[in-house]
């Protein structure tokens, strides 16, 4: 399985948080899947750090080499993401949550998260 983390899902499990559901935790280490970040997530987190919420504290380098460490792979924003946020009804007013969707819907790939309302876009998003 191709998988996306959300922001929170991708800190939670860096940060080895109890946080992280268990069932995350082993489809995460479960050698056939494939386990994506989203380059907007690291976007969402340097905005965040910049208006200094104390949520977002995050070393963004050290986040970066962790990442690398893990085996995750970047998924990089694409024009293609970008054209198919238009496309997603009015359903949730966070722009980094709504990338993170038209990404899953156009890889296509299983974005997890922890965001009830991600939910009511599609099917390939799992609320954990």
């Amino acid at each position: 399985m191709r998988i996306l983390l959300d922001t929170h899902l991708l800190l939670w499990a860096m940060a080895a948080s109890r946080k992280l559901p268990r069932a995350v935790k082993t489809q995460l280490l479960d050698p056939i899947n494939e386990v994506y970040y989203s380059a907007a997530s690291l976007w969402e987190i340097a905005i965040k750090q910049g208006l200094r919420r104390k949520d977002f504290r995050i070393d963004l380098e050290a986040l970066m080499a962790a990442l690398t460490a893990s085996g995750f792979i970047e998924l990089p924003i694409t024009a293609t993401h970008a054209i198919g946020v238009a496309q997603l009804p009015p359903i949730h007013k966070d722009p980094f949550d709504r990338l993170l969707v038209a990404q899953s819907m156009a890889e296509p790939m299983t974005l997890l998260t922890n965001d009830a309302a991600l939910g009511d876009y599609w099917d390939g998003v799992k609320v954990v």
